[in-house]
């Protein structure tokens, strides 16, 4: 709208009339009495940071300065919608397995606590003889159909403490670390935050910020403890005259070898930002195929996962039921 000549505040208030979300049109409406008593667009969004994220405004403000305003804001619009994208697929390859994998675990408690005992208690009855998976089987199912309360209770508490131990930073660094060791996820979260730092930096160096300040607004972009560190000592080195390319050169165990050749030709061309920008591209290419891939190799491992769980219940319960039938013959 402000490329096509509206005035910023019209602008503003044809986003809050149109949306629906009732926060985020209070947002609107008070960005729009900022702008309205003549404070600047990134002045008046740094009252939001937890709306607005510190990439947002800065490349605001430099547009603001330099009179770009309306090709930043496509160029904003592009790179959250591209992250979104990104972070939602990669999400979307994770949820199928998660969901399953609940489901299982739900049935199968079910099952020990309620269908279980009524075998268990046939079986004792009728004095026969059991193989150790189901004396095992059993001594689970009671364990859970006398103690179902305790154990949820401990399940809840379990998740609770780790969900809190994960936001401090020895749980981040713990839990990053083994993401990035795992054998497929560890691949793809190395393109991942590669796709995230190297279009968040060529967004904000394209919009006028400077390197060292793109690097430190970067820092917050990136999720990975181990990738915010790398960028703060990248930060603290291009200082000292040290070249950008030279550093991700240096960690090839967070970035690919490919980050560093297209930084070292974006530097050599003075192209910097649009050599980083083809490099996310190529990264978000590779996620969205990896994770393609992830949905077809997770899903016959958990159908081999759960023929498993099946066969060993079958054996476990049915296997002393057949004997027992061919006793009573």
């Amino acid at each position: 709208m402000v490329g096509a000549g509206l005035p910023l505040s019209r602008a503003l208030g044809a986003i809050g009339r149109q949306t629906k979300h009732k926060r985020f049109k209070q947002i609107v409406a008070s960005v729009g009495e900022a702008i309205g008593r003549g404070e600047n667009l990134s002045k008046a969004l740094m009252a939001f940071p937890d709306d607005f994220p510190e990439i947002f405004t800065a490349m605001i403000g430099v547009a603001e300065e330099t009179g770009k305003l309306p090709e930043t804001l496509k160029t904003l619009g592009d790179q959250l919608s591209k992250s979104y994208d990104l972070r939602r697929k990669v999400k979307g390859a994770m949820i199928y397995p998660a969901v399953i994998i609940t489901a299982i675990i739900i049935v199968g408690t079910l099952m020990l606590i309620f269908l279980i005992p009524t075998l268990a208690s046939t079986f004792k009855e009728l004095n026969v003889a059991l193989p150790l998976s189901t004396r095992l089987v059993i001594g689970l199912s009671d364990f859970l159909a006398n103690n179902y309360l305790g154990c949820l209770l401990f399940l809840v508490a379990l998740g609770f403490g780790g969900w809190r131990f994960s936001k401090r930073p020895t749980g981040a660094r713990l839990l990053d670390r083994l993401i990035m060791k795992l054998p497929i996820v560890g691949n793809l979260a190395r393109e991942y935050n590669s796709a995230i730092i190297m279009r968040a930096i060529a967004s904000l160096i394209s919009a006028g910020v400077s390197l060292i300040q793109s690097l430190s607004i970067t820092q917050k972009v990136t999720g990975n403890v181990f990738y915010q560190e790398a960028l703060m000592i990248a930060t603290e080195k291009i200082q000292k005259g040290v070249t950008l390319s030279s550093i991700f050169t240096e960690r090839e165990d967070l970035f690919p070898v490919f980050v560093g050749e297209m930084t070292v030709v974006g530097e050599e061309t003075g192209k910097l930002p649009e050599m980083l920008l083809r490099g996310a591209l190529f990264y978000e290419e590779e996620v969205d195929q990896a994770t393609k891939n992830l949905s077809t190799i997770i899903e016959p491992v958990l159908m081999i996962l759960i023929g498993i769980a099946v066969g060993f219940f079958a054996i476990s319960m049915l296997g002393p039921m057949y004997s027992l039938s061919s006793a009573i013959k």
